[in-house]
């Protein structure tokens, strides 16, 4: 009860900070119920008067209540479906927000996350260079076999997992009120939301976690001449710091730097753009947080990316279901398009295909009367989630983090090439995807996958039959001769039988007695 009622006191506070930001003012109340009209109603009373939009102070609001809530909002930034594109073009402003702590403290965390001395891991530290809600980055340099070089070093803020624990216990708490208090909102799953960014949370604490996933992402990308990742130095990587070869280039939000230097910009911005499609459909695995601070372009002109806190995977199902919606809406079969999401399994068999196909026409028709530029790729896929969902199809986590990832990296590209044309940009690899597992030599592919499958069967079958086998012979000793029991099995089933005679008995008393205090009265 102490624990709940101190989760109450400080999302008290929570709301009392977001609602004097005015962050609840143009809330619709009309069909909420009674209680949360008079909350919002409370909220409006105390919030400040501002002459802009009332989500203009959210970032503001979420970066006084701290590294939880700034972290809420950028993990709430990946649900639009939760809370809506307009919040969250305000929330994606809540990157590197946190103030800096001292470089003292940062060295102090070096030394005991390794155990030794931080002048004995690296020859210098610098002041920090970017802060977030999590860790911030410091230009380093060291020495080893490799010669003396520069590296970033990402240092985890004190206290932060301690803090992060407590405030993540009090949105559970929240989330578990909301869905008992409104039913309604169980739609939107806050207790799943807030358990999503709990797991999130948890491996984006450890760098080791990070660290690996961008060894992986370099080993997939290891081939690509326009794309890379920095090189992680595991002998200076703990659960606490992760020290990665340092990148000499420019941000891509430096628009005026890139034309300076003479880099074509709308090639970047389809180089951005084909890369996500590229690592998304072919590894299955990709950068969920490709805004301009996490992108740049190296000496060597290669786009380089950094921040492998988020990333994202995709099974082989959702790929397919990627590019054949992309594809069925570049070619414009919108039937194919619904049939792709039946097939899925995403939309529920109770509706018909041809009705899905008629609502997804609502949506590709008016792009086609549009100019290439004008059409938003990442607009069409909000656009198709509301659709879907008018035809119950749940919420997919993971095709969600992929459409925000979509809306930033289009925006990043539009940046570059505000004219970019995102159909032919995406059409060449979308296209070969489809011919290379949809067309002749993917079928080959999932026909040797399968005799692979069978093959794998077929050297299992022997031991298979032969516990089926041992199987038949214990059921037909078991119809002929009945079941054995050991000395200690007949043993124990006495004392129980004993022991219901002897309660039996006692409620029998219990009823004379009862019976004969009633008599006598």
């Amino acid at each position: 009860m102490i624990f709940e009622f101190r989760s109450f006191a400080r999302l008290t506070r929570a709301g009392f900070v977001l609602a004097r930001a005015g962050v609840f003012n143009d809330v619709d109340t009309t069909d909420l119920p009674g209680v949360a009209k008079l909350g919002l109603s409370l909220a409006k009373l105390i919030a400040k008067r501002q002459t802009g939009p009332s989500l203009d102070a959210l970032p503001g609001a979420m970066g006084k209540l701290g590294p939880s809530y700034i972290k809420l909002g950028q993990f709430l930034s990946t649900r639009p479906d939760v809370v809506g594109p307009a919040v969250v073009k305000q929330l994606e402003k809540l990157q590197d927000r946190a103030a800096p702590f001292s470089r003292d403290i940062a060295l102090a965390e070096i030394t005991a996350a390794f155990g030794r001395p931080w002048n004995t891991i690296f020859l210098e530290v610098g002041e920090p260079v970017a802060a977030a809600s999590i860790a911030q980055v410091h230009k380093a340099r060291v020495r080893d076999d490799l010669g003396e070089r520069d590296v970033a070093v990402k240092i985890r803020r004190p206290g932060v997992e301690r803090l992060l624990r407590r405030d993540l216990a009090d949105m559970a708490a929240a989330a578990r009120f909301l869905e008992t208090a409104f039913p309604e909102t169980r739609r939107l799953k806050p207790a799943d939301v807030v358990e999503t960014l709990r797991r999130a949370i948890k491996m984006e604490t450890d760098f080791r976690i990070e660290a690996a996933a961008a060894s992986e992402f370099a080993e997939n990308v290891a081939e690509e001449t326009d794309f890379r990742v920095p090189t992680i130095d595991w002998e200076r990587t703990t659960k606490e710091v992760l020290t990665q070869e340092w990148i000499d280039g420019i941000k891509l939000s430096d628009i005026d730097a890139l034309a300076a230097k003479g880099y074509d910009l709308p090639d970047l911005g389809r180089e951005v753009i084909q890369s996500f499609l590229r690592h998304a459909m072919r590894d299955g695995f990709f950068h969920a947080d490709m805004h301009q601070g996490n992108l740049f372009i190296d000496t060597s002109g290669r786009l380089t990316a950094v921040d492998f806190g988020i990333m994202g995977r995709l099974g082989l199902k959702e790929r397919r279901f990627l590019a054949e919606i992309l594809y069925g809406f570049i070619k414009r079969d919108y039937l194919r398009v619904a049939e792709v999401h039946f097939e899925a399994g995403y939309v529920p068999g109770i509706h018909r295909v041809e009705d899905f196909a008629q609502a997804i026409r609502a949506i590709g028709e008016p792009i086609h009367s549009r100019t290439a530029d004008q059409i938003s790729m990442a607009k069409l896929l909000t656009l198709l989630f509301e659709i879907t969902g008018l035809f119950d199809m749940k919420t997919r986590t993971e095709l969600v983090l992929l459409q925000k990832t979509m809306v930033v990296v289009e925006g990043v590209a539009r940046t570059l090439n505000p004219r970019l044309d995102m159909w032919s940009t995406a059409e060449p690899v979308v296209g070969a995807w489809i011919e290379a597992n949809l067309g002749p030599v993917g079928k080959i592919h999932d026909a040797g996958a399968s005799l692979a499958s069978l093959a794998k069967f077929a050297g299992h079958l022997p031991a298979l039959l032969l516990r089926a086998e041992r199987t038949f012979e214990k059921l037909e000793d078991l119809a002929d001769n009945g079941f054995a029991l050991s000395n200690e099995a007949i043993a124990d089933m006495g004392a129980v039988q004993a022991r219901a005679s002897r309660l039996g008995h006692y409620a029998l008393w219990a009823l004379v007695g009862l019976a004969a205090y009633f008599l006598l009265r």
